[in-house]
């Protein structure tokens, strides 16, 4: 390129710069652009306006040995201090930045810290609101699916509801009483012969990992329930080895699950959670899916308890807000609430009956209520027994008898008739009890726990069968006819039954 110093052009064809001295005298003898010969005249050559700030060509001086040494010595020098100022810069930029990194932590650290205290501060008021039968300011604006018109803290159940728990009791307890086991229904001799048939695994998520509650269908016994500690309701088939439904809506882990089956009306999938909500899904013919029916918000403290009452058209709900409350599932509403007690509601059991209903507490009192009335019927507690909490209920099928832990490591059997312990089974004091359970023919009952599963026959209080290997247990059913025990271990389902 003719390009040295001093005053410079730029050929509007090829776009190169040129010093004007010579590229006037090379257009002067060529007549063309000395990098690619195309024609080029004067005419063509456009002025470069240059930078005033431009650094001006070197004089002559400038290109001695002596001088390029001085001038690089200089252009050195400038580097090495330009240098030692970006170090300083450098490290005043990182303790700027350190500062921020801290002062952005300890801000997040308060913030979490604020935020525990304000939840901790709206649970303590909701329980008081609670318990003196406050309804909050801005009640109205939850999502409530499930209405309270007829749902006051106190108050009796309407009449249609008590003729029909009424009508119910006259034709369960007219027969029930004298009726014997089922004819096939498995004797207290096979259930000794139990072994371990299926386990289905990796139920649920992983994190956070565990199975809280579950329920097996009666119009379809391959199918079951289960709810988990990640929030989940899944609905899964035995048969097919295949999870039919997951239910999402709860916020914290669900407690309790259960089928409300009826004939003539859609099945329906209810569940109960820590995050103080009831949900429930119908079944959709048309889709063959669950989808939602309606969410309960009345409770203001954690669910511990969940029964279909024996009408089938009625749901009772319990929590540690110290009230307990009955559903309409016909229409979804509340028809009655409990006034709050003296202690927290830890389970719930439904009489076979329907006429009454048992409440555990955590101070190892048990009341029985009318359901009709809501009034106290009796108030039970195990004799020179150390405070512990009541986890788990059942009644006998023949309504005598009502199965409860009275420690945290042996269960009592209740007799209704006296309000009197009738015997009391010792489990060991690593034995921490979950579940306690009779099955439907009142033959035998279950309990699990830490330790497994323990089953019993009833009045003679023999061990038939134990199952070890499945681990801490929280939860057990008994299958159709007597034929099977279910239960819930981690995240796995364990089905044990007569060996084929």
């Amino acid at each position: 390129m003719l390009v040295v110093s001093g005053d410079l052009v730029v050929s509007s064809k090829s776009g190169h710069i040129y010093e004007r001295r010579l590229i006037l005298k090379y257009i002067n003898d060529n007549g063309t652009d000395p990098l690619t010969g195309e024609k080029l005249e004067e005419s063509d050559l456009l002025t470069v306006k240059a930078n005033p700030k431009s650094a001006p060509p070197r004089p002559p001086t400038a290109t001695s040995t002596p001088a390029l040494l001085h001038m690089l010595q200089n252009e050195w020098d400038a580097i090495v201090l330009e240098m030692f100022a970006l170090k300083q810069q450098y490290n005043s930029t990182r303790q700027e930045l350190s500062y921020a990194l801290y002062a952005q932590d300890a801000a997040s650290r308060v913030i979490a810290r604020l935020i525990r205290e304000r939840d901790a501060a709206r649970e303590a008021l909701a329980n008081v609101q609670a318990t003196i039968g406050i309804t909050p300011a801005n009640g109205a604006a939850e999502d409530v699916e499930m209405a309270e018109e007829n749902g006051g803290q106190e108050g009796a159940l309407p009449k249609e509801i008590v003729d029909q728990i009424d009508e119910t009791q006259q034709n369960l307890s007219a027969t029930r009483k004298k009726r014997k086991a089922p004819a096939g229904y498995t004797g207290t001799a096979e259930v000794k012969t139990f072994v371990a048939t299926h386990t289905i695994p990796s139920l649920h998520s992983a994190s956070p990992a565990g199975m809280t509650s579950l329920a097996v269908s009666h119009l379809n016994p391959s199918q079951f329930l289960t709810g988990g500690n990640d929030k989940i309701v899944q609905l899964y088939d035995r048969s097919t080895d295949k999870v039919l439904a997951s239910l999402k809506g709860h916020t914290k882990k669900v407690n309790h699950v259960a089928f409300r089956e009826h004939e003539g009306e859609p099945t329906l999938i209810l569940s109960a959670g820590a995050d103080k909500i009831a949900k429930i899904w119908a079944h959709d013919s048309a889709s063959s899916e669950y989808i939602p029916k309606a969410t309960i918000r009345t409770h203001k403290g954690e669910l511990t308890g969940l029964v279909v009452h024996p009408t089938n058209s009625i749901l009772a709900l319990s929590s540690l807000d110290k009230t307990y409350s009955l559903h309409e599932l016909s229409n979804f509403t509340q028809v009655y609430r409990s006034a709050p007690g003296e202690d927290a509601f830890t389970s719930l059991a439904i009489h076979p009956d329907g006429a009454l209903l048992a409440l555990g507490t955590p101070s190892s009192k048990i009341q029985i209520c009318d359901v009709r009335s809501g009034n106290i019927a009796a108030s039970i507690t195990p004799p020179d027994a150390s405070p512990f909490t009541v986890g788990s209920l059942s009644f006998s099928e023949n309504g005598y008898h009502l199965l409860a832990p009275d420690s945290s490591s042996s269960v009592a059997i209740w007799d209704l008739r006296k309000m009197k312990t009738a015997h009391t089974i010792p489990l060991g004091e690593g034995f921490k009890v979950n579940k306690v359970l009779y099955d439907y023919s009142a033959q035998y009952l279950g309990v699990a726990g830490s330790e497994g599963i323990r089953v019993f026959a009833h009045k003679s209080w023999d061990e038939l069968v134990r199952f070890e290997e499945a681990g801490d247990v929280s939860d057990i059913v008994f299958g159709e006819q007597g034929k099977e025990i279910w239960a819930t271990s981690g995240r796995e389902v364990r089905i044990w039954g007569v060996p084929a």
